[in-house]
């Protein structure tokens, strides 16, 4: 089952008006609510059963790794970090697409950190569905620091530049 599937059942089972739908297969189980949370959207709980094969007796198993615990509290240098950034204009991706820094593998990026750039002027090009579409800043300044590798996909509203406008 993928995810338009999913997505279809969970908006048939909003307009059906049910309480509670539940779909057990060979491989997954779905169980979607709605009205018990008190908003509208219904809440889905996806399990996806893996089968396991059992160690034998004979076959002595390592014990599980312990988990490693996250702190939630950002570190004092990533706090400076954000403070620092804050100044920056973040220019981000107006779509979904491939982020390339030049114009063609052959050719020098269109800027690096230190760049000084004035509005109007390409960034960099995003690729979408075989077009070539330029992005152009929308403000002045210097590039203090570029985001993304070259050749990676970015999403929409994803950052891409930090630029001092000062």
């Amino acid at each position: 089952m993928d995810v338009k599937e999913i997505q279809s059942l969970i908006k048939f089972v909003a307009k059906s008006g049910a309480s509670e739908v539940k779909l057990e297969m060979e491989d997954i189980k779905i169980t979607i609510r709605t009205g018990s949370t008190g908003s509208s959207t219904p809440e889905t709980t996806i399990v996806q059963q893996i089968p396991v094969a059992q160690p034998s007796a004979a076959t002595p198993t390592a014990p599980a790794p312990a988990p490693t615990q996250e702190t939630s509290a950002p570190a004092p240098a990533d706090a400076k970090k954000a403070e620092d950034d804050s100044k920056y204009i973040t220019v981000k991706s107006p779509i979904i697409g491939t982020f390339y820094r030049k114009p063609s593998p052959d050719k020098p990026p269109f800027v690096e950190v230190g760049s000084t750039i004035n509005k109007g002027d390409v960034l960099c090009v995003i690729e979408a569905m075989k077009l070539f579409n330029d992005i152009e800043s929308e403000v002045s300044g210097k590039i203090v620091k570029i985001l993304v590798d070259d050749s990676s996909p970015v999403e929409f509203d994803q950052p891409l530049f930090l630029v001092d406008p000062s």
